[in-house]
């Protein structure tokens, strides 16, 4: 996932499809087969997004795991870009949003904390543990030993 930034907004995206449809999150997507992590968040972010990004800088990680086979591993960046008109995108809407509206959109419940370590430029590690429901029931920080759910 790519979240990018010009000045005090961020560019995310409205998503139209499961997991997290109608919810706002950063560009991003699947590795391909021998690509690292950094050569598929620029090329996510071209696709999604239409933006080239040459230098996204690593926030940190975040594992998913729930009981009905909802396992993710997402490696977060972040790159400022110039302010652009957002492209069509097929997997939802694009669309600037001030920092200060970060806690008023529908997110997924993980990514509040996501911002604000990647906003106080704080490298992260979080592993996140969902019900079969998909609620968030434990959020633990590895790199401190944290909960973040207290």
């Amino acid at each position: 996932m790519c979240i990018l930034r010009h000045g005090d907004e961020l560019l995310l995206l409205k998503r139209a499809n499961e997991p997290n449809k109608g919810k706002y999150l950063p560009v991003g997507g699947k590795l391909d087969p021998f690509e690292s992590p950094r050569k598929a968040v620029i090329r996510e972010t071209l696709e999604e997004a239409g933006v080239t990004i040459e230098n996204p800088k690593f926030c940190g990680t975040l594992i998913e795991s729930a009981p009905n086979n909802y396992n993710w591993l997402s490696y977060i960046y972040i790159a400022d870009i110039d302010r652009i008109t957002p492209a069509p995108c097929d997997e939802g809407v694009l669309e600037w949003i001030p920092k200060s509206e970060l806690l008023n959109i529908p997110t997924p419940a993980t990514d509040r904390y996501i911002y604000k370590q990647v906003l106080n430029d704080q490298t992260f590690a979080f592993s996140a543990e969902y019900n079969d429901q998909l609620e968030l029931v434990e959020m633990m920080e590895e790199i401190s030993n944290t909960s973040m759910l207290r």
